[in-house]
């Protein structure tokens, strides 16, 4: 396939799930040219990896042995760590909104607000949470960080890392 076409990764992806469909899900996770073969037990994961291999092979795709990894415990992929217990967020992602300074300037506030804004309908009394933060953000008033928007400024970092909106939804609680 020729690379650096503008329908090169689609037709790729196509190409893969094509190769492993019935896999998928069951034995294996896919996303371009990145395969997660999973299993249960270390018995299951090796017929898993018989399986993937053999489709592989059948398709006359090849591998690139430095790009494999095998037989761990714990994967980064695609924002998300899998792991026997199961699927959270990487930490790494969410670093960003964890570790986000206070804003200095109306600029960064707004800037600020722009990311939460975006995940409002993920928070709940997302309106009441950020009010003083938006005060700050009006026309005739003067930017003066005070107790109030430092609540709101942490609590919705709170509320955006903690909430099913940078976080992997948990499966031992009831999500809507």
């Amino acid at each position: 396939m020729s690379f650096g076409l503008c329908n090169a990764p689609a037709t790729f992806e196509r190409l893969m799930e094509t190769v492993l469909r019935g896999l998928t899900s069951e034995a294996c996770l896919v996303y371009l040219d990145d395969i997660i073969i999973v299993g249960r037990t270390f018995q299951e994961h090796l017929n898993n990896f018989r399986k993937v291999f053999q489709r592989l092979q059948k398709a006359n795709l090849k591998l690139s042995p430095k790009k494999c990894r095998f037989f761990r415990k714990e994967v980064s992929y695609l924002g998300h760590i899998i792991s026997a217990d199961g699927v959270k967020t990487d930490p790494e992602k969410t670093k960003a909104v964890v570790d986000w300074p206070h804003p200095e300037t109306v600029q960064d506030l707004r800037s600020c607000l722009g990311l939460c804004t975006y995940y409002r309908r993920f928070v709940r009394n997302f309106s009441a949470m950020a009010r003083p933060l938006h005060k700050l953000t009006e026309a005739r008033s003067n930017f003066n960080w005070t107790e109030d928007c430092e609540k709101s400024f942490n609590s919705l970092k709170q509320a955006l890392t903690t909430s099913p909106v940078l976080t992997y939804p948990r499966t031992d609680k009831e999500f809507i």
